[in-house]
């Protein structure tokens, strides 16, 4: 009796393993749209879409969660946005522009420069944010007619979230000419709380710097602002906040009978303190013909008894009757609690405001 081998038939099954690189190489046209589009819509959950050379868009890039979009370098990856093309978004996540109720899965974007091309375009957003757990380093954003960085509850067409959108970082980043604001947080709800906002450059904005629709549970830290129509940081609903060792070289400019800036503001919320601390406040421009300035202050408490310790800051006015170095207004609280302490307020008309209501309190 022969031997015979065995002989095993078997079905070959591809299989996608997380974590691939995807290399897309543009050519500085408007076919480089369809590129980055079709390369997203190919990946997977864990790929990484490396983007190499200049990408000239006409649409939005939407962008997938579960994913990182990464460049060679500011100066080595460049998205721009075509003439005329007048979008609402260079960039955003999948759930804006699918107008979804929940939050989009988190995103890494790094390492490439937005150009927003606001000599030929008008309103575009250079990058939209509306995903948890999301990291946003080392861009350069440049030219976005509207904001620079917007993170938002709000969708396309202004569906808001109905869940949270947490745990983000912002970091590294400098954000230069934008026509709204440099970074804009949109929060019409209660969502966009519990974010890192770290060590990056705001410079002449069209408006304000930071602008902040709410800023609870937020860290934002470590960044130099300047080139400032408005406000350099407002934020709002501070509940539990850390705005500290920031430096902002100048606010206010735009000026304007009856407007008030503010170098740094918070509208308190009731309940757990928040912290302004090591700050660096200066206006070496002088004081524009008309307005008021507020280096460091509180406009107002939203509801509840406020609680905020302002300490250890560095306060350098304009000399003028206008400048205010620091203060504190109850506005439609119940009260408001303060801690201010070893504050270093020079050349401010009025050194410190406390309104009616606000009770200045010792440490321990």
């Amino acid at each position: 009796m022969l031997w015979k081998p065995a002989v095993f038939l078997f079905t070959l099954v591809a299989i996608q393993v997380p974590g691939a690189v995807l290399n897309v190489t543009c050519v500085d046209a408007t076919q480089d749209t369809a590129t980055l589009r079709n390369a997203i819509a190919q990946s997977h959950t864990g790929d990484a879409i490396h983007i190499h050379e200049v990408c000239l868009v006409n649409q939005t890039i939407v962008l997938s969660g579960n994913r990182t979009y990464s460049g060679d370098s500011r100066t080595g990856t460049i998205i721009r946005q075509a003439d005329g093309s007048n979008l609402p978004a260079l960039l955003a996540s999948d759930s804006w522009a699918l107008d979804s109720a929940a939050t989009g899965e988190p995103i890494r974007i790094a390492h490439l420069t937005l150009d927003g091309n606001s000599a030929n375009n008008a309103r575009t957003n250079a990058l939209v944010i509306r995903s948890w757990l999301t990291v946003i380093e080392d861009l350069q954003v440049e030219n976005a007619p509207g904001d620079g960085i917007q993170i938002t509850n709000l969708s396309k067409n202004n569906v808001p979230l109905q869940n949270t959108q947490v745990n983000g970082t912002l970091s590294d980043c400098f954000i230069t000419g934008s026509g709204g604001n440099g970074i804009h947080v949109v929060d019409t709800g209660n969502s966009v709380t519990d974010w890192n906002l770290l060590d990056s450059w705001v410079a002449t904005s069209g408006q304000s710097a930071i602008l902040m629709d709410n800023a609870a549970g937020w860290r934002i830290a470590g960044n130099h602002l300047y080139g400032v129509p408005q406000h350099g940081i407002f934020a709002s609903r501070c509940y539990a906040t850390a705005i500290e060792s920031n430096y902002i070289e100048d606010f206010g400019d735009s000026g304007g009978k009856g407007n008030t800036w503010y170098g740094i503001a918070c509208t308190v919320q009731g309940g757990a303190a928040s912290v302004l601390s090591a700050n660096k406040v200066f206006q070496f421009n002088g004081e524009p013909p008309s307005g008021s300035f507020v280096y460091i202050g509180v406009p107002q408490v939203n509801y509840g008894t406020g609680a905020l310790d302002v300490v250890n800051n560095t306060i350098f006015g304009a000399g003028g009757a206008s400048d205010t170095g620091l203060s504190y207004q109850l506005g439609a609280g119940a009260g408001l609690l303060v801690l201010s302490r070893d504050n270093n307020v020079q050349s401010a008309g009025n050194p410190r405001a406390v309104g009616p209501g606000v009770t200045l309190i010792a440490g321990y």
